[in-house]
Formats: structure tokens, sequence, C-alpha cells
């Protein structure tokens, strides 16, 4: 049977975007590459799948492995790529505080064995591949969809591991590998529900400011009233991609699944405030002081909550052009709605939801 292969599962885009995959894939079948530790989560999110979607059953396979090992780790490897006809590659270690050596074996190394899956699949119509829109660095100015190597320097490794591994895509694609490039921006919880399965980006300034009495302290870095934060909800993410990967001129594209309007740090705190009923009090820092503050200064990071690495961002010299996106999404219906828009769902679902982690899978 014609094989739709996922990595990525059950992970916060991969588990949405399974059942969207097969949806418009009738005559095939999906096969998801998991790590055996995270067997258990896998087989209750195929569950669920099912349970929402009954014309999946027998559909779905799950199949432990490994991307960081040579073959995947499967021994029937040869059988896979024979049936193999498109391939979405998501796996990857989403954590700005990432070590080197771990993003180079997930992000690269795993990408690396994925593109040599890839060629050897007779079949292959299209290799889906999920990057980011920070493998653009700290590069000063506006980044379009048709820019990669820039001269950029890294906030951390997590970005420098991403942006190697679409170097290696993007080779295998000016190679002749019918590939297809997304970028998203930073991904937070669906603008519907504001249901999500990591609280970072924004959700640090959302739960410090709950912590707080009506009257919030918030420290502010850099130029926030210059500096634009890039978000876009998952569930636009996730119905980009399956409109985009659909698309016969998708091939040989890289999207921006970005907001083409973002809103300045200034804006985002403003928002987040009105959500969150606060009347914040804005104290201006250095950048250095800040990070030291919280890796340094004893109690520091566990009263705010907010990680010395996801500072940078309040600084990010960066803006992202999406005229791909908007051109092959043109018509579908589908948009990047205003943060405004879907804020209050976010806090919302943060109030009900403590206990969510800000840890990433790995």
């Amino acid at each position: 049977m014609a094989t739709v292969f996922l990595t990525g599962f059950p992970g916060f885009l991969g588990s949405e975007l399974l059942p969207r995959i097969l949806e418009r894939a009738p005559g095939a079948q999906a096969v998801c590459l998991i790590q055996s530790k995270f067997r258990s989560l896998a087989e209750q999110r195929m569950s669920e799948t099912i349970a929402e979607n009954p014309d999946l059953e027998g559909r779905i396979e799950l199949v432990e492995g490994d991307i960081t090992a040579p073959g995947l780790g499967l021994e029937t490897l040869s059988d896979l790529a024979e049936d193999t006809i498109e391939i979405f590659h998501l796996a990857a270690v989403y954590d700005l505080s990432v070590r080197r050596e771990v993003g180079m074996k997930v992000n690269v190394e795993g990408t690396r064995n994925m593109l040599d899956f890839a060629r050897q699949c007779p079949r292959l119509q299209r290799f889906q591949y999920v990057s980011t829109c920070y493998v653009s660095g700290r590069y000063a100015g506006i980044y379009s969809e048709s820019d990669l190597i820039k001269g950029q320097t890294f906030n951390n490794y997590y970005e420098e591991t991403k942006y190697l591994a679409e170097v290696d895509v993007q080779n295998a694609m000016a190679e002749g590998l019918p590939v297809t490039i997304y970028r998203p921006a930073i991904v937070v919880g669906d603008s519907k529900t504001g249901a999500t399965q990591k609280y970072d980006g924004p959700y640090y300034v959302i739960r410090w400011l709950l912590k707080q009495p009506y009257l919030a302290f918030m420290p502010m870095v850099g130029d926030p009233k210059a500096v634009r934060v890039n978000l876009v909800p998952r569930d636009f993410v996730i119905d980009a991609i399956t409109h985009l990967s659909a698309l016969k001129e998708s091939e040989g594209k890289v999207y921006h699944l970005a907001d083409p309007e973002p809103q300045t740090v200034d804006e985002l705190v403003e928002t987040v405030a009105k959500a969150t009923r606060r009347t914040v009090i804005r104290l201006p820092l250095l950048q250095a002081v800040a990070k030291a503050a919280i890796d340094h200064v004893p109690g520091v990071y566990r009263l705010m909550g907010i990680p010395a690495a996801s500072i940078d961002y309040f600084v990010h010299p960066t803006h992202y052009t999406c005229f791909n996106t908007l051109e092959d999404l043109q018509g579908s219906g589908i948009t990047a709605p205003p943060f405004p828009k879907y804020v209050n769902r976010l806090v919302a679902f943060v109030k009900g939801h403590p206990d969510v982690s800000s840890k990433a899978m790995t």
C-alpha cells in the first residue's frame, strides 16, 4: 500500500497533522516513526485520532526507530522505501538551551539520515520538511523565503543546528530531490481552543503576569517599540502545511509560516496585559543584565520562570517576509490570525492547565 512516512509523532504538530495527511490521501496508510520511550503516548494519541476519525482505523502504523541511527534503526527499511510516496519530517529538538552535541545529533544527523532514506524511495513524490524561521539567526534586516546563507550568527544551538539541517535539505533539493520546506515562526497554542503541549515563547510573559497582582512589573530589554515578535497558532501552521503540501507548484519552494504583520514587543506586552487583566509597569533593563540576573542571581529564575535564552527574542533584529505563503494560500481562506484575536484563549488554557511543562520532547 502507498505509504506516507511521518516523523515527529506524537508531538505537538505531528499529532494534529497526521489525520489531515490521511484525509487528503484516502488510498494511503501512514507509518509513524516513534521513539520507544514515547510508545505509550503515541498509542494514546493514535487511539484518540482514530476515535475522532473512525475511517482511519487500520491506516496508521507505529514503528519504533531512531532518526539518529543509520537506516533509522529499522530492519525493514528497504520494504518501507519501496512503498513510501511522501515523507513528512517534523522530528527535531525544539529547545533553546539544547546542547550542541544533542542538536547536531538530532537536528542535523537525523535530517541527513532522513534524506538518505528519501533517496532510496523510488516512488517518492515529495519530501516535506519542517524547518524554522529562526534559521535566520541574528540576521539584522529583512529575511525572505529565498534567503538561507546570509553570514548570520546564532542565538543558540537550536537555531544553528536547524540552519545546518536546512542547508543539507536545500542541497538535496538542488540535486533534484522533490522537496518543500516550511519555516514556522514561534508556534503557540490553537487559536480556537488555546490548547498547547508546551509553555514557552509568549507563555513566559503570560505566566509571569498571572503570578503577580493587578499592578504587575515587566522587565523590558532593547527597544520594545521597534522589535517585533512573530507568533502563529498551531491550527494556522497545520492548515497551511496541509494545503501547501498538496500543491504541485509547492515543490522546490520555501514557505515562511509567519504573521505578515507581527506585533512589537511593546504591543505584545500590552496585549497580554489586557488578556490577564493586569496593569504593567515596564522596567527597562540591559539585555546582558537581564540574562545575568536570571542565570546567576539566586531565586530570580525560580520567581519569574523566564529562561535567559528567551530574552534574545525580545531584541530579535529580523523581519520575515512570507510572499510565497501568501501567494499560494490565496483563495484557500487560510490566514495567520492576529495575536490579539486569540490571546484570551491562550490565557484561559494557561489558567486551566497550570501543570503543562516547558520542556521539549527529546
